[in-house]
């Protein structure tokens, strides 16, 4: 074991020339300016403190957050301010005199000397440092890890730690001395030391600023990515016979996969926390729900909004989980994030509640405030959240439903007492349609094909090409086009080469109500569910099934206005 404590020890003097170390690299620099003696002994404050924290949070970070039940990153962001406001500190020197102040009452009833203060700001930088570094691992440090993550610390993972976080320290206090040595014997550097110190303090901030954002990790993985053997051969002098048989006494569990890589890496990701509803719309079929109000239920939270025919889809299988595991535990929230702007009528979405015959609890998120926290990109879009109110399962789009309903369950047996015997029986899911979404606003058109440039938020006339490309769209006759929608006039047309099986508008009457006259490959044919006889009345504003076909196939779509009437906004395709 002493000749394993020695290996480690010498592991964390060769991790300086790993790229694990750059991303730290200007907050040591930094902790090495200054010539009055207390910046003189802050490089040994810095040490003490890195090592204790390195040592400290390796071993326990994991029961730490299992204890108090806390994301690791909110102890990094601890240390990120801290080194943010060290960089501070040196760019402002009114920070400077509060922070010696401040230090000075830490010393308590010892002598208030400089020295006695360098040596405490020093140990804070280290302790956040020790936070904030993520080595890349060798044998030895992923043995000890392995250890950590399953709470099986033990004396000798202690020393082993200890003295690999020592023999770090070592060429770090190297390279704060180094600097401060350069600053010394350098005149032109002597008689520059107020400017040095600013541009100090702006790098340090910088640094805090970048590792805020986990430029960090993305830094250290591009590295390694780039650069493949960069530092492989740093962990070489651990990856010998007595090295490894001495590991597999003291943990068995090493994933070789790990070797060499950041840190971070190898800690559990525990499951995200889901974030809390964002109130301020109104709700239906409940009164204002939040999660921590529903903590031992398990919770689906769906993203859709009332005009997306993907989301209209799902919505069968939302109404049938919902009643089959409403009495079960199971509670379903419908944040409905619109579109488009009528779709921010509550009274449009209540109607479109009561068509689609929805019980479980909705409520509007005009602002995309919940969107925004679930950092949600998708309609639909699914977050299926446990007892404990952490987010275990996602999907986004149509499909899965048979997968999404053994997760629900999965996630009931969780509950106490909870004895789930549902069989799954899903009804088939396909969709077969090749051609995108479509927008018809300028704000999102694509493969337009009119030779005429768009006009925005006025009147032009347009005209048809010879030929349709696939999936190209092209208008005829006098049209408005808004950012969000087309306004055709009186005798205009659309034209569409899709392929698919069934074609659905989006439309709003302007007035009372508009028609439209539905043409596949120019005959009155194949009529959707709002198509009669070859007319689509729009009477409201919503989603509306112009074509069925019985097959799929590519056909060319013509639209003929018959008013001035019509809004519309988006195509899509089943």
């Amino acid at each position: 074991m002493i000749l394993l404590i020695l290996f480690a020890f010498i592991a964390g003097i060769v991790t300086i020339l790993s790229p694990c170390i750059l991303p730290i690299l200007p907050i040591v620099l930094s902790s090495s300016f200054g010539n009055s003696q207390k910046d003189k002994i802050r490089p040994l404050g810095v040490v003490l403190g890195f090592v204790a924290s390195f040592t400290f949070f390796t071993l326990f970070l994991t029961t730490i957050i299992r204890l108090i039940d806390i994301p690791a990153d909110t102890l990094r962001l601890v240390s990120v301010f801290i080194v943010g406001g060290f960089g501070a500190v040196l760019l402002i020197p009114k920070f400077q005199v509060i922070l010696e102040q401040l230090f000075s009452k830490l010393t308590g009833l010892a002598p208030r000397t400089e020295t006695k203060s360098g040596l405490v700001g020093g140990v804070i930088v280290g302790l956040s440092l020790g936070l904030l570094w993520t080595p890349c691992v060798g044998p030895i440090l992923a043995s000890v890890i392995s250890l950590a993550i399953t709470g099986t610390v033990t004396l000798n993972a202690f020393f082993i730690t200890l003295a690999y976080s020592i023999g770090t320290a070592i060429p770090m206090f190297g390279i704060m001395l180094g600097g401060r040595n350069l600053l010394q014997k350098v005149p032109w550097l002597t008689t520059n030391t107020s400017k040095i110190q600013k541009a100090f303090g702006v790098l340090m901030i910088a640094t805090a600023v970048a590792i805020f954002f986990n430029a960090d990790r993305k830094f250290q993985t591009i590295v390694l990515n780039v650069f493949p053997k960069y530092g492989a051969g740093l962990t070489k002098l651990e990856d010998n016979k007595f090295i490894q048989d001495q590991l597999r006494k003291l943990n068995n569990k090493i994933d070789k996969d790990k070797i060499g890589r950041p840190m971070n890496e190898l800690m559990p990701d525990k499951y995200p926390k889901a974030p809390e509803i964002i109130t301020g719309g109104a709700w239906f079929n409940s009164q204002p729900l939040t999660l921590s109000a529903l903590k031992g239920k398990v919770v689906v939270i769906d993203f859709w909004t009332y005009s997306c025919i993907n989301c209209q889809r799902t919505l069968p299988y939302l109404r049938n989980w919902w009643e089959k595991y409403k009495d079960k535990g199971l509670v379903i929230i419908g944040i409905h994030s619109p579109e488009f702007e009528f779709e921010k009528e509550e009274k449009n979405v209540a109607q479109a509640i009561l068509d689609f015959n929805l019980k479980y609890p909705i409520v509007q998120d005009n602002n995309f405030a919940t969107w925004k926290a679930y950092n949600n990109r998708y309609w639909p879009a699914k977050y299926f959240i446990d007892k404990d109110g952490y987010i275990r399962y996602t999907h986004f789009g149509e499909g899965a439903y048979d997968e999404s309903e053994r997760v629900i369950q999965e996630l009931l047996k969780e509950l106490e007492n909870r004895d789930i015997t549902e069989s799954i029986e899903n009804p088939k899911y396909q969709v077969y349609a090749n051609t995108p979404e479509t927008y018809l606003g300028y704000g999102r058109i694509r493969n337009f094909v009119s030779p005429e440039r768009i006009f925005k938020d006025g009147m032009q006339i347009y005209s048809k090409p010879k030929n349709l490309a696939n999936d190209a769209l092209a208008y005829e006759g006098e049209w408005m086009l808004t950012e969000n929608y087309s306004n055709p006039q009186a005798g205009s047309k659309l034209y569409l080469n899709f392929e698919a099986k069934e074609v659905y508008l989006v439309m709003n009457p302007k007035e009372k109500t508009s028609k439209v006259k539905v043409y596949v490959d120019d005959k009155l044919q194949y009529f959707g569910e709002d198509n009669k006889e070859g007319v689509v009345t729009v009477e409201g504003d919503r989603l509306y099934k112009l074509i069925k076909l019985p097959a799929p196939g590519r056909h060319i779509l013509k639209l003929e206005f018959e008013d001035n009437n019509t809004e519309v906004y988006a195509f899509t395709f089943g």
